[in-house]
């Protein structure tokens, strides 16, 4: 009959005692298979942000994509906050809370309550947004005025694409429901619709922007709003098989409706102090010769393909258990998941790290140089990958820390760490802009983020007492032994290929192929060789994956 008698069965309950460290091994191979079928989805999503992002390179010259990141910067901007920061992190524990409390039906009220309430804000956030655009503008990308044309283009393309946070609002609500009732695959696949009518706007929405008299950079705001719409829409079967696809309500006077709002408000001051920082990085680079924006965002979008194929993954499988262990009193089993996680997510996150430094130029001529994007591009472009992907390891650990203190409903310390994070990011971009230009932003990034692990990490650990770190400490190293021999082998094999000649070359792009081939398996052999638990956790969660039910 119901879903709550479906979870029951996939959920054993958890007592105390000598067979809590049984039921917490299945627990963490659980999160494992969640974990893996999220990244399945969101790698699809990122593949094809990928070929977007190629697509986009080679048709418009760099004054173009300059205005389009920089428009785009904005509401995408939003919509990491909302999707994977405020909006999820808020609503989970608490539906999680109402569902063990008051059951499912009750759970069903809320949400249906809390959709109606952010329907209004977001559209209020909308409309304000295409009223204030040039404003905006401004405060993003001041720099962008000594260039009239520069400037009124990247003012109409915010403007367009401004209602794509209401479509991505609405789309984190489904998102965030999805995950509570453990339904992770459409939620990772969804963001991945974006991509498809951007891949096709060179050749779909140009025609139209250049009927309206409009440059043909608009395209792009014109997929990206029909991407945004997809991804609501598809959304939709997977929230009626759950019975959640209800009219909305507007319910503010819903006690639960009223905690979610409350937690998300320092989530919000947190917003606020992200935008601080976005706003100083993209201020800083509208003052750089032109390209600089460019660059610094094809660097981010290969960087974000690692931290959210697996690191965002396991960060959204586990916060639904770590605030069902929370309601549960299960403290032990919270701290023991949590190291499994982080473990987890470092396996994946050091060697991406390492990867992408190591191989940052040749991914960077196979993945854009073609058409607009030369030799200067890849160059440009490898300088700020290589400092932006130095921090990967410390982006999924965070994801990592930060759903423990969601899990205890405390939002305001993520908020302390996130001010640490921007003091950290612009001291060291303003001292390093000059003499490295985007390539000191990207510096400051990474140092930010680090600085932002280390704070988060203390503060836990004050709040919650041992946290069992030596058991990480140990597979760290393994992990870096592991990586550093593949970081050798990748070297190797991409000597072999002669860069200069472009994306399209076959050798390189068969030589490409071959690193990461050649380095996945160094990689897992290495790890093997040194026991690290991490691969046999993953053989486990796929063997678990194989068996019928």
């Amino acid at each position: 009959m119901s879903e709550s008698k479906q979870d029951s069965a996939h959920e054993p309950d958890r007592t105390r005692g000598p067979a809590s460290e049984g039921v917490g091994q299945g627990e963490q191979v659980a999160v494992a298979r969640r974990a893996g079928l999220v990244a399945v989805g969101t790698l699809s999503s990122r593949v094809l942000g990928a070929v977007r992002d190629s697509v986009i390179a080679a048709y418009f010259t760099k004054g173009a994509t300059d205005a389009w990141w920089a428009a785009f910067t904005i509401p995408n901007a939003l919509r990491s906050l909302l999707a994977e920061g405020a909006v999820g992190s808020a609503f989970v524990p608490v539906f999680a809370e109402v569902r063990a409390k008051e059951g499912l039906e009750r759970a069903r009220q809320f949400y249906s309550g809390l959709v109606g309430v952010m329907l209004v804000i977001l559209s209020a956030v909308t409309l304000v947004g295409m009223v204030a655009t040039r404003g905006i503008v401004t405060l993003y990308s001041a720099g962008f005025q000594h260039d009239a044309a520069k400037f009124d283009t990247t003012v109409t393309l915010t403007r367009i694409v401004f209602p794509y946070i209401f479509f991505m609002g609405v789309a984190a609500l489904g998102m965030g429901v999805l995950n509570a009732m453990k339904r992770f695959f459409v939620p990772a696949v969804a963001p991945g619709l974006l991509n498809v009518p951007m891949i096709a706007a060179p050749w779909v929405f140009v025609p139209l922007a250049i009927a309206f008299g409009l440059p043909p950079v608009i395209s792009l705001a014109f997929g990206a709003l029909v991407g945004g719409l997809l991804q609501v829409i598809a959304q939709f079967p997977a929230l009626k098989s759950i019975g959640m696809l209800n009219i909305p309500r507007f319910a503010f006077s819903d006690p639960y409706v009223r905690k979610a709002l409350r937690l998300m408000a320092p989530l919000l001051i947190g917003l606020g102090i992200y935008q601080v920082n976005l706003i100083l990085s993209r201020q800083m680079l509208s003052y750089l010769p032109e390209g600089a924006t460019s660059y610094f965002n094809y660097g981010s979008r290969m960087v974000d393909i690692p931290q959210g194929v697996f690191a965002l993954a396991l960060a959204s499988a586990t916060l639904p258990s770590l605030a069902a262990m929370r309601n549960r009193g299960e403290h032990a089993e919270v701290k023991k998941l949590f190291g499994y996680a982080l473990r987890l997510s470092l396996f994946v996150a050091v060697p991406a790290t390492a990867l992408l430094v190591v191989l940052a130029a040749p991914t960077c001529t196979v993945l854009y140089a073609r058409g607009e994007f030369g030799i200067l591009e890849v160059h440009e472009t490898a300088r700020s990958l290589v400092w932006q992907a130095g921090g990967i390891w410390a982006v999924a650990s965070v994801r990592m820390v930060v759903p423990m203190f969601y899990a205890y409903n405390d939002t305001k310390t993520p908020v302390l760490c996130s001010t640490i994070n921007l003091i950290v990011f612009g001291s060291v971009s303003l001292l390093l802009m000059k003499p490295m230009q985007h390539a000191g932003i990207a510096v400051g990034l990474t140092a930010g983020n680090t600085a932002h692990l280390l704070a988060a990490v203390l503060l836990l650990r004050r709040k919650s007492g041992r946290l069992g770190l030596k058991t990480v400490a140990v597979s760290l190293l393994r992990i870096l032994i592991s990586a550093a021999a593949m970081s050798a082998a990748a070297y190797g094999v991409a000597r072999l290929a002669d860069w200069e000649r472009g994306g399209n070359n076959l050798l390189n792009i068969a030589v490409y192929v071959a690193a990461l081939v050649v380095s996945a398996v160094v990689y897992f052999a290495v790890a093997r060789v040194l026991r690290s638990p991490e691969v046999s956790e993953l053989l486990a969660a796929l063997r678990r994956r194989r068996t019928p039910r």
